[in-house]
């Protein structure tokens, strides 16, 4: 293969593919052939890129668990022949994406970098190519002759995370993402610096197993003072919903009113996982650490500990679509598989 590293760059869509017409001032679709003329410094890069496109690329907002698959394919497909690869993809879901392809790629042994960016690829003042070169070089980074990321991760404006542990926290700024609960596990600077401690370290020798099977029958809730009793039955009752993401106070607290109690009971009964993660940004699930979470310890709801709101919803479509039995998957769940919980 020679020591340069190949890099395949998916691009599914988003802001950073997009190029502004100065005549008209419409945004219209990169063409990813002739990424090296719209970006000369690329060429400075030692490693060879290709890429490969969505035949119609989409806005972030309507991903779904069918591209996730279409992007796992893609992985599968190239895995051999490229040393890394970088997803540019719509800022708006990117932490749904990062958190679903993790656990998807079981035994992934080369980097999966996500990266997009807040103005377009064509715009002045972007943050597009910072974005996209430094991912290349991440995705590049070899030592041994081994990739030294060998996980999912999100780059964007001068951070490397763990990709199932960010949450996009801001609309506008271009530091968009964030993760709490974790340090980041790279940095952009002067020097471009990797936190080797705090990388993922998969087992040597295994085969890359692609999980496509998903299973998207999940709901979120998330409590505030006042929730109804009604409006909680509505999801709680529902006969298609095979698992609830449960959004509690602080440390995994909830009101204690019996019909709330009822309704976890029953859904449990009938097979429903719940999950209970917390609304904070950062922190921990403890549950049982104050009376209002005692009983949902009791009633044997699953603990999300530190887990993001996103990486839970795409546990819960891998574990579902693994078809786990319903004894082993609340151990299951709670163990951390992907690094994406402590």
């Amino acid at each position: 293969m020679g020591n340069r590293s190949k890099i395949l760059l998916i691009y599914t869509g988003g802001t950073i593919g997009m190029v502004k017409d100065y005549e008209t001032g419409a945004l219209k679709a990169f063409d990813f052939d002739k990424l090296q003329e719209r970006i000369p410094e690329l060429s400075h890069l030692d490693c060879d890129i290709q890429s490969v496109s969505f035949s119609t690329p989409i806005d972030s907002s309507n991903m779904s668990p069918e591209y996730w698959v279409q992007i796992a394919g893609m992985i599968e497909d190239h895995y051999k022949d490229f040393d890394g690869f970088v997803v540019l993809h719509g800022s708006d879901t990117m932490s749904y994406s990062a958190s679903a392809l993790s656990f998807m790629l079981e035994n992934l042994a080369k980097p999966v970098i996500f990266t997009g960016s807040q103005l377009p690829i064509g715009d002045l003042r972007t943050d597009a190519k910072e974005n996209l070169i430094t991912s290349i070089q991440i995705a590049s980074l070899r030592e041994n002759n081994k990739p030294v990321v060998k996980e999912v991760g999100v780059y964007f404006e001068y951070k490397l995370y763990r990709g199932n542990r960010t949450t996009k926290i801001n609309a506008e700024h271009f530091n968009a993402f964030a993760s709490l609960n974790y340090p980041a596990l790279g940095e952009s600077g002067v020097h471009l610096n990797i936190n080797h401690e705090y990388l993922l370290k998969p087992a040597k020798g295994r085969k890359l197993i692609v999980h496509k099977e998903l299973n998207n029958n999940i709901a979120v809730v998330k409590l505030f003072p006042g929730t109804s009793e009604s409006a909680l039955a509505c999801v709680f009752n529902n006969e298609s919903i095979r698992a609830i993401v449960l959004e509690t106070y602080g440390s995994g607290n909830a009101f204690t009113h019996e019909w709330f109690y009822d309704l976890i009971e029953s859904a449990s009964k009938r097979g429903v996982f719940i999950v209970n993660v917390t609304q904070c940004s950062g922190g921990s699930v403890i549950m049982g650490q104050y009376e209002t979470s005692t009983r949902l310890k009791e009633l044997g709801i699953i603990n999300g500990k530190d887990i993001t709101t996103e990486a839970a919803i795409a546990k819960l479509m891998y574990l579902l679509g693994s078809k786990i039995g319903q004894k082993t998957f609340k151990t299951i769940f709670e163990t951390a598989l992907r690094g994406e919980m402590s």
